[in-house]
């Protein structure tokens, strides 16, 4: 492989299209049901011959998986399910090998209740040192303040001697004190324990937390998300942190990149995450969230290159993730409901697959034409939809458990991905051992060997886009001009010489005259009119 030039290995990050691989999803290699480095090493082909750019690793540190893994108790080594140290540093040898980056999720709110430093501050008692390390709080009888976590009920457990610990997700994830200068050591110390093994970048988790404001102040009515002062999101506080951490990351030649998962709803201050001192990119939840109408995506896109503009980052694309029903199922329903990120209240709904998988082939060449970089979800290019119907008996999401067994949670978008055969476990690890979660039959549909050979399937629309767009200087980072188009439709044009028609709700259309159709995501029609629910790349 020819050496990279040295001005792209340093912004590579800008136009990059990443594949997230949740791990214990992804492929089992040693036949336990569980997915793990050694299976994802026998994927590595699949992921270079997809033709992204890198891979982002969900938490592979040891864990009780109370939340999936981000309940971490040792952020320097590999759960013992998914292999070894050794194993993992041979992945990122043999990603490296196949031109691919390494991205792994750091989570620096919390640590799993089973670290060694919460069991030394529950054996130390009130006013340790140990304990500084965490929030506690000696208040009586009743919790400190009003907080609620995330996944349900209050934010606070007492302990036997009477403190009170915080936890803004479940009582297994107690939250760290980053006013404590041994926490941020100890957090910088394991960044440079990774990157010193070839790791190319870190996703943070919940990079808008950390800080606390002082006092512990009452929430009172406000959202998690709701715009405005917050006592625990969004503290102007937790920049000292990123740029500390941007600081030791551009020791690095070439220098390793970080992306926020960072939800905040005012766009001036979603963008201070993005200065040039602080992070590189964030995750865009405003698109994903946005509806299958042209003005709304519209809308969202503009918003989001202007408040990325202000800084001089680029914008990423996102349509599904591990914390979100997949987007299939999602644009399979109207594009009027009030949808937002989870299925739980259209299930048993009617959904009509074969619309939402159209939509889903036109949304993908939407965002992978898009300026800026695009994430890519294990099974999106396989053209998954949501598993809405695990038995109550697997499901395994705390906000399941947390919910009092009213909300699903997200195990329907975590189902283990299907690589062969005609039935469970599809070829997701050896024999015929069945995967942590139940794998339904109508995945035989969408196994990746099963698609590989259709010209037509999601699989090869994955790789051809994703060629295309490596070949074509116009898509990734750059600016973009929007054409003027019927209502219900979108079109931009990307320079040099590249537009982009999306189709979304609008009679059929012309194409532009003249124009050559380098990819579209479904036929044109007999007339050679763009249809409904189509995007098509063209050369003009």
């Amino acid at each position: 492989m020819p050496e990279p030039d040295a001005a792209l290995e340093s912004t590579w990050w800008r136009s990059a299209v990443i594949y997230q691989v949740y791990i214990r999803s992804f492929a089992d290699g040693d036949g336990d049901g569980i997915g793990d480095v050694a299976g994802l090493r026998s994927r590595l082909d699949h992921l270079a011959d997809l033709g992204v750019d890198a891979l982002w690793i969900n938490p592979w540190y040891p864990s009780p998986l109370a939340d999936a893994g981000y309940d971490v108790s040792d952020y320097r080594a590999i759960e013992p399910r998914f292999g070894t140290l050794d194993e993992a540093e041979a992945l990122i040898r043999e990603a490296h090998e196949r031109g691919l980056k390494v991205i792994l999720d750091i989570v620096p709110n919390h640590t799993s209740s089973q670290h060694a430093w919460f069991q030394e501050a529950l054996a130390a008692g009130p006013g340790s040192a140990a304990r500084a390390r965490y929030v506690f709080r000696d208040s009586g009888e009743e919790p400190p303040n009003d907080w609620q976590a995330m996944f349900g009920g209050r934010a606070w457990t007492r302990v036997p001697d009477g403190e009170w610990y915080l936890h803004l997700f479940d009582p297994e994830q107690p939250d760290v004190n980053w006013e404590n200068p041994e926490v941020r050591a100890d957090f910088e110390e394991t960044l440079r324990f990774w990157f010193d093994r070839g790791v190319d970048g870190f996703r943070i988790d919940v990079a808008n937390s950390l800080i606390k404001e002082e006092g512990l102040p009452d929430v009172g009515t406000k959202g998690h998300h709701d715009p405005g002062p917050h006592p625990h999101w969004d503290r102007d506080e937790v920049h000292d942190v990123y740029r500390s951490w941007r600081a030791l990351a551009d020791t690095y030649d070439p220098p390793r990149v970080f992306v926020a998962e960072a939800w905040v709803p005012e766009a001036d201050r979603f963008a201070r995450y993005l200065r040039p001192d602080e992070l590189h990119t964030a995750f865009n939840f405003d698109f994903l969230k946005a509806p299958w109408r042209a003005p709304a995506l519209r809308e969202s896109v503009e918003r989001t290159l202007r408040e990325h503009a202000l800084v001089g980052a680029p914008a990423t694309w996102v349509l599904s993730n591990h914390d979100v029903a997949r987007h299939v199922s999602r644009l399979a329903r109207d594009p009027e409901a009030d949808i937002g990120t989870s299925l739980d209240s259209l299930l048993g709904e009617p959904a009509d697959l074969e619309l939402g998988l159209r939509r889903a082939r036109a949304a993908a060449l939407l965002i992978l034409a898009l300026p800026g970089g695009a994430y890519v979800y294990q099974g999106d290019e396989l053209g998954l939809p949501e598993v809405e119907d695990l038995p109550e008996a697997v499901l395994d999401d705390p906000t399941w458990r947390r919910s009092g067994h009213t909300e699903r949670g997200r195990d329907g978008c975590r189902v283990p991905i299907p690589w062969s055969g005609d039935a469970p476990p599809f070829g997701f690890g050896p024999g015929s051992g069945q995967p942590w979660l139940p794998q339904p039959d109508w995945f035989v549909r969408f196994t990746a060997d099963r698609e590989d050979k259709d010209p037509d399937s999601m699989l090869n629309l994955y790789r051809t886009a994703l060629r295309v767009r490596r070949n074509e200087p116009a898509l990734g980072d750059g600016p973009l001009t929007w054409l003027d188009v019927p209502p219900g439709a979108l079109g931009f044009v990307r320079d040099p010489g590249f537009a982009v028609l999306v189709n979304v709700d609008a009679e059929p259309f012309a194409l532009p005259e003249g124009a050559e159709v380098a990819l579209t995501s479904s036929p044109l029609t007999d007339e050679g009119l763009l249809p409904r629910n189509t995007t098509a790349w063209l050369r003009v």
